[in-house]
């Protein structure tokens, strides 16, 4: 009955969030529901107020500074105008004959340098419109082509990334965002290759059937009212607070913190392992940095930096208390009996492989939520030690564990009630009727591909 009750919870959890119903609500009641199936109604609210609050309050205390500054970060690249410059740049030299590739790369550049996915989506929604208009490609291929350049390698695979699933290992495995590098790099190269091959495959047999952009009114005649009225910037200003959260968070990655003797900090606080941290504390510095870099040197350029300011921190609490309102359902159902029969049998998929274990937990607990960093954090804190030992035990590097468990996240996390397909689709103006299969595509069918090829190679070769 045990395992029937989570099952249950989990399902009821997926179709109530396709069905627009906030993850803020359910995760609590479907935790709930969990717990009254199990037999376990007695203790409800002591599991609520500790089990599911405690996890809840921990997620935010270990992780809100990265998602206020990532979010701050993004809204300042969005507002000062750096991310419409950078578009349009790529824009214009790869022109409109490769309009796939163009919206691809432009939101790579932008998401690799640490703007939000959601903000890159509508910064980039407009400028794809026209020109797949101009091209005459169908239209319903814009948000595949969003999506594989913003929620696959520079999400999970290239090394650096400030994304916070690439950030949310760290602590665990005790590595930095540079993790496995040259698997990394493999891994980003399969789905970007793969997946714009793909997609330019559907733009050919587009043409060949004789279909054109097609006829539609959702988000047709409304430009993005931030990115019509940005001030302009040239290309090689706009680059700078890219390459600072880039270059900042491997200098002191590699070079600063590796110097410096860290251990007066064990000596003040107890609970804090600096080697554990020094990866995160790189990331915030490099936002932290490159977003002061853009509030000083454009101070004469600023329409509003109050208001941007306050979007931009605003804009981090509904994602953060989303993925930890999932991460407080996940510590409840950890809790339960009938989980414990799941974990084992998870945990001994691949004994003498626990990359394969791991890879699988992880993309079945972000397929569950709908979100890769909600499944890898359920994962990791209710997993995370075993897998550690596991890979000590079999000779794996942590480095490689932290790149499987990124990319792993990654693959699953997409389907049909995940919020970002719901968020892009809307923000597109089109159905999962006219688009899901091709974001399906690109977003879940190569990422695994990428997922398998690691895996193969971090056995075969080890992490490099």
């Amino acid at each position: 009955m045990g395992m029937l009750a989570i099952l249950i919870s989990l399902l009821l959890l997926m179709f109530l969030a396709y069905r627009g119903i906030s993850v803020l609500l359910l995760a609590p009641l479907m935790a709930a529901l969990a717990v009254l199936l199990s037999g376990d109604g007695a203790f409800l609210l002591p599991i609520y107020t500790d089990t599911f609050m405690r996890a809840l309050g921990n997620y935010v205390i270990q992780f809100f500074p990265l998602f206020l500054l990532g979010a701050l970060f993004g809204q300042l690249m969005a507002d000062s105008g750096a991310a419409q410059s950078i578009s349009n740049g790529i824009v214009k030299r790869l022109g409109t004959h490769h309009v796939v590739l163009t919206v691809v790369m432009a939101c790579a550049v932008l998401t690799y340098g640490g703007v939000s996915l959601f903000v890159v989506a509508f910064a980039i929604y407009p400028i794809s419109r026209e020109l797949f208009r101009q091209a005459n490609v169908p239209k319903r291929l814009i948000p595949a082509s969003i999506a594989l350049g913003s929620f696959t390698f520079t999400m999970t695979a290239l090394p650096g990334t400030p994304a916070i699933q690439n950030a949310i290992p760290i602590p665990y495995f005790g590595t930095n965002s540079f993790a496995a590098p040259g698997l990394g790099i493999i891994a980003g190269l399969i789905m970007l290759g793969l997946g714009t091959f793909y997609l330019q495959s559907r733009v050919k047999k587009a043409a060949a059937n004789g279909e054109g952009y097609g006829a539609h009114t959702e988000r047709e005649a409304d430009a993005n009212s931030d990115t019509a009225t940005a001030p302009s910037m040239p290309l090689a200003i706009a680059l700078i607070p890219l390459v600072m959260v880039i270059g900042l968070n491997a200098l002191f990655t590699y070079g600063v913190f590796p110097a410096m003797d860290l251990s007066f900090i064990s000596e003040a606080f107890e609970n804090v392992t600096p080697s554990r941290q020094t990866g995160l504390w790189a990331i915030l510095i490099s936002l932290l940095s490159a977003s002061a870099w853009l509030i000083i040197t454009r101070w004469r350029h600023w329409q509003d930096l109050k208001a941007t300011i306050n979007q931009g921190c605003f804009g981090s609490l509904l994602p953060i208390f989303n993925t930890a309102s999932e991460v407080g359902y996940g510590a409840v159902i950890a809790s339960l009996a009938g989980f414990a029969i799941i974990r084992d049998a998870v945990l001994n998929v691949s004994p003498s492989n626990p990359l394969i274990s791991e890879a699988l937990a992880m993309s079945v607990l972000a397929g569950i939520t709908g979100s890769s960093s909600g499944g890898l954090s359920i994962a990791l804190q209710t997993l995370g030690s075993e897998y550690l030992v596991m890979a000590q035990q079999a000779g794996i590097s942590p480095e490689l564990m932290h790149r499987v468990a990124t990319l792993a996240a990654g693959g699953m996390d997409t389907l049909p009630h995940s919020g970002a397909v719901i968020t892009l689709l809307a923000i597109c103006g089109l159905t999962h009727r006219q688009s899901y299969g091709n974001v399906a595509m690109v977003t879940i069918v190569l990422p695994i591909a990428a997922l398998i090829s690691v895996i193969t190679l971090g056995t075969l070769f080890g992490s490099f």
